[in-house]
């Protein structure tokens, strides 16, 4: 068994210093050729606040997002409600809702809903390009179940299923995708964590309904026939995550970590994260990050809407010392050009 953890932690490392060096230069010729971009939008307070940074030490439920083998550090129970308001100004929200709990002596079930609400869109058609006659709602929803488990004091792997759904009243798509990470923590406190994950791995998804079909003649016939077109496939935003961190235990009462992530995105350019938080005791958090990628420092290079900086800040309260038993308040906060950020609030409760 020694031998599996050693062979496990070998692969990691040596994965974390070779896997960098071959995606270094992205696949920006790809962008736009995906679908589903919904699967890219972190709806965690936490992990946003310092960019997602925390790939390798990432803890509990909010791991579903950013490597599923952080939920194996669930105690016991876990619930969380956050609201994004995405784009601020464009009136798009994101609501989420997760459940966590401990079963077995190392294992943890995970689950979690993700919808987007984008408000009421006016109908227009070629003969009423100014709409008038009514509006409709885009539905998009995405549903995970997790799964994860510590194999030893040091190594703890998952795997997270999705569903995903997008669809207006006559036309959409629903496709299936896999999670996989893994975490090793060594140090003499624990303090220093790798970890690796590999998100929306699944099949392509197309688009289907009555709203790609129309009526129409065909010459020579009398009656009308009804055609219907078809939509093209389209691919996941499959993307690479490699990162490690280090805790500073400065006494009992302050930890100060710091944290570097790499993602390698299939569609996208790759991006650097850059994040630290400093802890005080179990009662507040702060942290603040930087993502960086090529152009992103200057307006006329910059092909993503954020520029770069995140932050964010947890105030959590004990509610029985004796269960362990917390609850917190999470907030994060990520800049945009344009619009007016991304902000992110969430209520967590843990017995």
């Amino acid at each position: 068994m020694k031998n599996i953890y050693k062979t496990i932690t070998a692969v990691l490392l040596t994965a974390a210093m070779i896997l960098p060096a071959i995606s270094f230069a992205g696949n920006k010729d790809r962008s736009g050729q995906s679908g589903a971009s919904e699967l890219l939008i972190n709806p965690w307070a936490r992990s946003t606040g310092w960019g997602g940074a925390n790939i390798a030490n990432s803890f509990g439920l909010e791991s579903i997002y950013t490597n599923v083998a952080g939920l194996a550090f669930t105690k016991k129970t876990e619930l969380i409600f956050s609201h994004t308001q995405w784009l601020k100004g464009s009136e798009i929200g994101v609501n989420n809702f997760g459940f966590a709990q401990k079963v077995g002596a190392s294992g943890v079930l995970g689950v979690s809903v993700m919808t987007m609400s984008f408000g009421d869109i006016p109908i227009t058609t070629t003969d009423l390009p100014e709409g008038g006659i009514g509006t409709f709602k885009p539905t998009y929803m995405n549903i995970n179940v997790a799964y994860a488990k510590a194999f030893s004091n040091s190594i703890y792997g998952g795997f997270n299923f999705k569903v995903i759904s997008e669809s207006i009243s006559d036309v959409g798509a629903q496709g299936v995708a896999v999670d996989a990470g893994i975490q090793y923590v060594t140090g003499k406190d624990e303090n220093i964590h790798f970890g690796i994950s590999l998100k929306n791995v699944g099949p392509t998804m197309a688009f289907k309904g009555d709203g790609l079909s129309i009526r129409s003649f065909i010459p020579g016939q009398e009656s009308k026939f009804t055609v219907e077109q078809r939509s093209a496939d389209f691919e996941l935003p499959s993307q690479l995550n490699i990162g490690g961190s280090y805790a500073y235990l400065i006494n009992e009462m302050h930890t100060v970590t710091v944290a570097a992530a790499f993602v390698s995105n299939a569609f996208n350019k790759d991006q650097f994260v850059f994040g630290a938080e400093y802890k005080m005791k179990d009662y507040l958090m702060l942290r603040g990050g930087y993502t960086y990628e090529k152009g992103i420092t200057t307006s006329n290079d910059r092909t993503t809407v954020f520029t770069g900086p995140s932050a964010g800040m947890t105030v959590q309260v004990p509610l029985n010392k004796e269960k362990n038993s917390m609850f917190s308040v999470d907030y994060s906060y990520r800049a945009t050009n344009p619009f007016k950020g991304c902000h992110n609030m969430g209520i967590r409760m843990s017995f």
